[in-house]
């Protein structure tokens, strides 16, 4: 059956060259989208909008747009989400390792992938780019739970041979086994895709990197995700395990790991030519600004980072990061910015948020907007969700000046509905 959502669409088209380019998406003040088959269908002025046939939901006065898109967290990670009191490396021995020993039992990771899922579809998040544990299970547990859902889910178990607890250990063998077994078995299924996840240089003796090498070599239409350059103390250590190279991304060059479907989250300390070859491969930097906050690692450049050509995307990175949602994780990054005198104006952030991070993924054709074609993947979004929020409407007079509240003020509250493939998701 055919549904229409009516109310104020709001759908990107092209990145915003300035706080006020109207030029780069399309906004209908009364709209519609029909939905039929899980796909978007058509795109109007609701006048305009033949609605015959179809279930009409109505929406106004709420924004409707794509679903958010969170390009790098860790689903593992859920009861690590507000671990006191640690810089990178403490806080991932401390808290992040132990808790990650426990998906070897498949049936927490059972658990934890229904309440990650539930979390996301509640934050108005309809594909998340996640890091499972280094157990099949893990990413079992994941891959089969956005299946039950229809959800266009990214992810991959991580690959760590060394510096991690034993209970969280594999081979280069066993990596490579269970990686290809893992993209046989998910990877084109359904609405899932695979991510080849080495977790980053310190937990991978060279000789899994060159698994890894192998995996991406044979599995072009994957994708691969790792960590770079997040902390200090990181980027010390790593080089002092790779000496023979002259900078941290140089060792994923090394390997083969650069190019458009290769995800590095974090990307802080880059120097100059990590980001010219960042650039050059059209490899993709995930900005992680609660995160890179909370654990105090430190301000991602994103002004300069874009200036020199580099792609990039935002992510909540959970759980370094402290919200699932996609607008507490862009108040963050405007903060993050403002400290370096640099501007995130609402129109960018939200243009990240949905067609931004869907070309960084290559999916802008299937989600992050709500052109004809693309999956029906939705967000509906209240400005008045809360008290103070209401307030502040009462002298908003801009489209611009709204996006700005949702994403100061708003959180899962702002969220009134999530549709995955046309179907309402969000959890009660």
């Amino acid at each position: 059956m055919k549904t229409l959502l009516r109310g104020r669409v709001l759908s990107f088209t092209a990145e915003p060259v300035n706080a006020d380019d109207s030029s780069a998406f399309t906004y209908f003040e009364d709209g519609a989208v029909l939905v039929d088959g899980g796909e978007i269908v058509a795109m109007a002025e609701f006048g305009d909008m033949d609605a015959s046939g179809a279930e009409i939901v109505d929406h106004r006065p709420n924004l409707i747009m794509p679903g958010f898109i969170d390009t790098h967290n860790h689903f593992p990670q859920m009861q690590v989400i507000g671990s006191y009191g640690a810089q990178l490396l403490d806080w991932l021995n401390n808290y992040t390792f132990p808790a990650e020993t426990k998906f070897v039992n498949s049936k927490h990771a059972e658990r934890m992938a229904v309440k990650y899922f539930d979390e996301m579809l509640r934050n108005g998040t309809t594909t998340p780019v996640a890091y499972c544990s280094v157990h099949k299970e893990s990413a079992e547990a994941y891959f089969a739970e956005a299946e039950r859902r229809n959800i266009r889910a990214l992810g991959g178990k991580v690959l760590m041979d060394r510096n991690a607890p034993d209970g969280l250990l594999d081979t280069p063998q066993t990596a490579y086994d269970e990686t290809n077994e893992l993209i046989g078995k998910w990877h084109g299924r359904g609405r899932g895709l695979y991510v080849i996840s080495p977790r980053f240089a310190i937990t991978s003796t060279p000789e899994q990197l060159e698994m890894t090498q192998a995996l991406v070599a044979e599995n072009r239409d994957c994708y691969m995700q790792t960590h770079l350059s997040e902390n200090h103390d990181e980027i010390a250590y790593t080089m002092s395990l790779y000496p023979q190279h002259s900078d941290y991304l140089g060792i994923y060059e090394h390997y083969g790991l650069l190019g458009p479907k290769s995800l590095f989250g974090h990307c802080i300390h880059l120097n100059d030519r990590e980001r010219a070859l960042m650039a050059e491969t059209q490899s993709v930097a995930v900005f992680c600004p609660t995160s890179n906050l909370f654990i105090g690692s430190g301000l991602f450049n994103e002004e300069r980072t874009r200036e020199d050509g580099v792609r990039i995307a935002v992510a909540t990175d959970i759980g370094g990061g402290t919200s699932y949602s996609m607008l507490r994780t862009m108040d963050e990054a405007y903060k993050v910015c403002q400290l370096q005198n640099q501007n995130l104006p609402p129109l960018y952030a939200f243009y990240l948020m949905t067609l931004g991070n869907a070309r960084a993924l290559g999916l802008e054709t299937d989600i992050g907007t709500l052109e004809v074609g693309s999956s029906a993947d939705i967000a509906v979004l209240d400005a008045r969700a809360t008290p103070s929020m209401a307030l502040r409407m009462e002298t908003v007079e801009t489209l611009a000046e709204e996006l700005f509240v949702l994403q100061t003020l708003g959180d899962d509250r702002s969220v009134v509905e999530t549709y995955v493939a046309g179907i309402a998701a969000k959890p009660v």
